[in-house]
C-alpha cells in the first residue's frame, strides 16, 4: 500500500452502535476526573461504553501517567516518553473513588518499560490508599506484562487485589503486528505466577476478535488461559480507532459471540464475557459478584 493510500474504517453494524454520552452524571464523571487530574482508559483508549458506564459514575481509572512506552498497533493510548511518576496519584485515586462511592473499581496503567519495577510499586500503594479510605471497595487491577522487571508481579500480588486482570489481546499468530512489544508466553506466566503467588486471587484475562484470528486460535487461547487456572475470560470485538491502526478484518456477529461464549463455558471458566461491546472493565463490578458466587458454588460442589 502506497503511503498516499488512504485506508478506510469499515462502518459499524448496528449491533455495535452506540449513543453519544450526554446525561449529567457522565458530565459530573467527567469533572471528578478533571479535578483529581485523573487519566482514565475510558477516554485515552476512546472504549465505546464511556456513555453507559460514566452515567453510572463508573470509571476505569488508568495510572502512571498518560503515556505509554509501547506502540501496540491497536490502542489509542499516546506512546512516547512518559513525564516522571507523581508521587501523590495514589491518594487522589483514592480519593475519586470514595467520591463515585464505589463498591468495585478497575486500575490499569500505561506501560512503563522505563521504570525499574514497570510501576508495580505504584499499583502497590494505590491499592493501599483505596483499602485505608474505602475498605469495602473491591479492587481490580488490570496490570502490563512487567516484561524483565524482577520482582513485579510479586509487588502488585503482596497488595493483595481482589482481581489481578492482565490481558492477552490477540492469539499469538499476530502478536508481531498487534502487540509487537510483548511476548505471549510472557504474558500467560504473568497469570500462572499471579495464581501461584496466591489462589485466593481471582485471576481474568481478555482477547479481542475481528483482527484476522481463525476461531481454532482463538480455542486455543482458551486453553492455554485454562492450563494457567485463569478464572475469568473476556472476549470483544477489535474497533479500529484511526485508519494507522492495525486493519480491522471483520466484525464478529453476536451469534458467533455467544458461540465463543458457551466454548468457553464449557472450558471451565468461572466466569465468561463474550460480546461486540465487551471490554475488560464492562461491568467489572456485577461480574466480580458473579465470580464469587461462582467460586463459591464450585467449592460447594468439592465438599
Amino acid at each position: 500500500m502506497q503511503q498516499s493510500e488512504k485506508v478506510s474504517i469499515p462502518r459499524k453494524p448496528e449491533w455495535i452502535r452506540v449513543k453519544a454520552p450526554v446525561s449529567q452524571e457522565y458530565k459530573e464523571t467527567a469533572n471528578l476526573m478533571k479535578s483529581l487530574k485523573l487519566n482514565t482508559v475510558c477516554e485515552e483508549a476512546a472504549c465505546p461504553n464511556i456513555g453507559e458506564c460514566w452515567a453510572k459514575k463508573h470509571a476505569t481509572i488508568m495510572i502512571l501517567g498518560d503515556t505509554c512506552t509501547r506502540a501496540c498497533t491497536f490502542c489509542n493510548i499516546k506512546t512516547g516518553r512518559p513525564d516522571q511518576l507523581d508521587p501523590h496519584e495514589p491518594e487522589r485515586v483514592a480519593e475519586a473513588v470514595a467520591k463515585m462511592d464505589l463498591a468495585h473499581v478497575v486500575i490499569t496503567s500505561v506501560d512503563r518499560d522505563d521504570l525499574e519495577d514497570g510501576g508495580a510499586n505504584h499499583f502497590a500503594e494505590v491499592i493501599k490508599q483505596i483499602r485505608k479510605n474505602t475498605p469495602n471497595t473491591t479492587i481490580e487491577v488490570l496490570t502490563p506484562d512487567f516484561l524483565r522487571k524482577n520482582g513485579a508481579i510479586e509487588t502488585v500480588v503482596e497488595a493483595k487485589p481482589d482481581v489481578y486482570n492482565h490481558n492477552l489481546e490477540t492469539v499469538p499468530r499476530l502478536y508481531s503486528t498487534v502487540r509487537p512489544g510483548a511476548r505471549y508466553f510472557h504474558s500467560l506466566r504473568l497469570l500462572d505466577t499471579v495464581k501461584r503467588l496466591d489462589s485466593t486471587i481471582f485471576t481474568k484475562s481478555g482477547i479481542m476478535v475481528g483482527l484476522g484470528e481463525e476461531k481454532q486460535e482463538v480455542h486455543q487461547v482458551m486453553n492455554d488461559l485454562r492450563a494457567a487456572e485463569v478464572d475469568f475470560i473476556t472476549i470483544g470485538q477489535y474497533l479500529q480507532p484511526t485508519p494507522k491502526h492495525h486493519p480491522l478484518v471483520s466484525f464478529i456477529t453476536p451469534d458467533e459471540f455467544e458461540s465463543y461464549a458457551t466454548t468457553a463455558r464449557s472450558k471451565g471458566f468461572l466466569m465468561v464475557a463474550a460480546s461486540p461491546l465487551t471490554r475488560s472493565s464492562y461491568h467489572a463490578g456485577k461480574d466480580f459478584e458473579k465470580l464469587k458466587a461462582a467460586r463459591l458454588s464450585q467449592q460447594n460442589i468439592a465438599v
